[in-house]
């Protein structure tokens, strides 16, 4: 696993702030399953579901088309719809909190700590307090980190308050629980985890979503909502007259409707691509830790302008690399910042606009008082991190920053 080659005029190339590592072997897989008897819904659907419940520890996965459809999915599982409130931290990508309320729930937007912009309790607390009641909170692991797991659990289960977190940045994350270390994915403390399989992330299907459970009915559910909300499923049948001859036998060709819903089915191709990329997930792994380790070592002598985003007790696999900038400070926006790195060849991205101030919530919640949200999104770039870059990238990086920062 090499960075990307210099350019013919041997300058460097250009750093994204992500990039999908994609080898040999994952491109004779996807040959192999196009030409398989199956291309959708097929034998690798099951495999890949097995492998991933394997390696996040879980009892079930429910593998879908992308993380957004996996969201949707874990709101249809736990009943939410219209009526139902779901907590959701301002920090995070759209879909967190657009897919419970394309389920049909009214979402409260939660403050975050303005140096990690994880969700802590207090946050969690005051979201409880503004909304009356809610249903479900839908926890983020923000960059790969998480935040207070065992104390958001705690609250969130003495207001009746059910546990989806968005593990979509957090494969191959871990943290410590009475002295035992627990994944996420695993569901120590949640109800489910939801992952995204987007080309950036640390595994990829290209786009493709997972959930996770431990909870057989609602892994049942999962299923169900992926698949048009139909059953083939005689035991489920209930317009006995069509479903059954004349001696009790489900004719092989029925499906009955539960409840109309989506097509949220992943392909085999997709999978295929998605096994190959899972056996790999240690050493990816083991890359971002590197990488990871070798920012925040050369990144010190710049603070306080520029530090790391802050870290928590956990063990993660960070799926990004941001830092704080006080671009006051250094006299330059963090438009002007970016221009000027991207002059050098390198790319950088902002996550997350605070989805609070997204023009649909706005105006559907009014204006919100988040200041931790605010704070951390007028600071946040993420600088570039995947798993192919070598440790002269970040180096290059570090100077770059130097330049254009002028530290």
């Amino acid at each position: 696993m090499t960075a990307p080659l210099p350019k013919a005029d041997g300058t460097p190339s250009f750093l994204p702030y992500g990039r999908q590592t994609i080898e040999d072997d994952d491109i004779a897989a996807v040959a192999a399953a196009l030409r398989g008897d199956y291309l959708t819904t097929g034998p690798l659907v099951s495999r890949f579901e097995s492998a991933f419940a394997a390696a996040v520890r879980a009892d079930h996965a429910v593998v879908c088309s992308n993380g957004t459809a996996a969201l949707y999915l874990a709101a249809k599982a736990l009943g939410l719809g219209p009526g139902s409130k779901v907590i959701v931290p301002s920090i995070t990508f759209l879909a967190t909190a657009s897919a419970p309320h394309l389920a049909g729930a009214e979402i409260v937007f939660a403050d975050v700590d303005p140096n990690s912009g994880l969700m802590r309790a207090e946050d969690l607390e005051k979201a409880i307090a503004r909304s009356g009641h809610a249903d479900a909170v839908f926890n983020v692991h923000l960059n790969g980190q998480c935040g207070p797991v065992e104390t958001i659990h705690e609250i969130a289960r003495r207001h009746g308050i059910r546990i989806v977190d968005d593990g979509c940045h957090a494969l191959g994350t871990s943290y410590r629980l009475g002295g035992a270390e627990k994944l996420v994915g695993e569901n120590a403390l949640s109800d489910m985890t939801v992952f995204s399989f987007h080309p950036v992330k640390t595994v990829t299907m290209g786009e493709g979503g997972a959930v996770t459970t431990n909870d057989s009915k609602l892994d049942e559910t999962l299923r169900l909502y992926r698949n048009h909300g139909m059953t083939r499923e005689a035991s489920a049948f209930e317009t006995e007259q069509d479903a059954f001859d004349h001696s009790g036998h489900a004719h092989p060709w029925y499906y009955e409707l539960v409840e109309p819903g989506f097509n949220w089915r992943i392909t085999d191709i997709q999978c295929a691509l998605g096994l190959s990329q899972l056996a790999k997930l240690t050493r990816f792994t083991a890359r971002r830790r590197a990488l990871a380790a070798a920012y925040d070592a050369m990144l010190a002598p710049l603070a306080p302008i520029l530090k790391p985003v802050a870290h928590t007790d956990c063990l993660p696999t960070l799926h990004l690399y941001p830092v704080l900038i006080d671009f006051k400070a250094c006299g330059q926006s963090r438009a002007e910042v970016m221009a000027r790195l991207h002059a050098e060849g390198i790319g950088t991205q902002v996550h997350y606009y605070p989805v609070h101030r997204q023009r649909y919530y706005a105006e559907r919640y009014g204006q919100l008082e988040l200041p931790g949200a605010d704070r951390y999104y007028a600071r946040a770039l993420s600088l570039p991190f995947f798993a192919a870059m070598a440790l002269s990238d970040v180096a290059r990086v570090i100077e770059a920053l130097r330049r254009v920062l002028r530290l």
